[in-house]
């Protein structure tokens, strides 16, 4: 299987999975308008993320070339996905039928399916240079959620919720994910220079 053909199947899934949580929404993200629930969705990193791993995987099938950085910055974020959400939040719901499949198909099968098309295809020629550029997102993301949480009383994660825990604990929070995110993006340099060696 070719690099464009599996990523346009990782871009399919990334679609599918979308689309199974948008109709999975429930209360009180289930707004009554289609701009209230994807103005909901856009408040979560996991969504965010998974749709922008769906959309460079689907450029990536039409024949754009991802640079080394862009897809290991990719894979350390949607790694990241199902790291915080399965030693954190999976113990916290306990989605049924649809949801479930939406669940597993964000924070589980995505994260691995770029995996292994990171690992048999994507270029690995990434160094420590690469590290700051990859805490951008999230760095972002930490400052976007927090600026509309303040605003408008949504909190995407319960890590998040100034309301609940206080900002000074807020910010711990955010420092150590990271700081979980800088150390999984040493040990991707360390195995694609590894992978090199070999």
């Amino acid at each position: 299987m070719t690099a464009r053909t599996s990523a346009l199947l990782i871009g399919g899934l990334g679609l599918a999975a979308l689309i199974a949580q948008y109709i999975a929404l429930a209360p009180p993200l289930d707004t009554a308008s289609v701009a209230g629930k994807l103005w909901a969705m856009a408040g979560y990193f996991t969504i965010l993320t998974n749709l922008g791993v769906t959309l460079v995987m689907l450029a990536v099938a039409a024949g754009w070339r991802l640079t080394a950085s862009r897809a290991a910055g990719l894979l350390v974020a949607l790694t990241m996905v199902g790291l915080v959400f399965h030693t954190l939040l999976a113990q916290l719901i306990s989605p049924q039928g649809l949801a479930w499949w939406a669940n597993q198909g964000l924070h589980s099968a995505m994260p691995i399916a770029l995996a292994l098309w990171w690992l048999a295809f994507a270029p690995k020629s990434v160094a420590l240079r690469d590290l700051p550029f990859w805490l951008i997102w999230p760095g972002l993301y930490g400052a976007y959620a927090l600026i509309r949480g303040a605003a408008t009383g949504f909190w995407p994660y319960p890590f998040l919720n100034a309301d609940t825990l206080g900002w000074p604990a807020v910010t711990l929070n955010i420092a150590a994910l990271l700081a979980v995110f800088a150390v999984l993006s040493l040990l991707l340099i360390a195995l694609t220079r590894l992978l090199r060696r070999n």
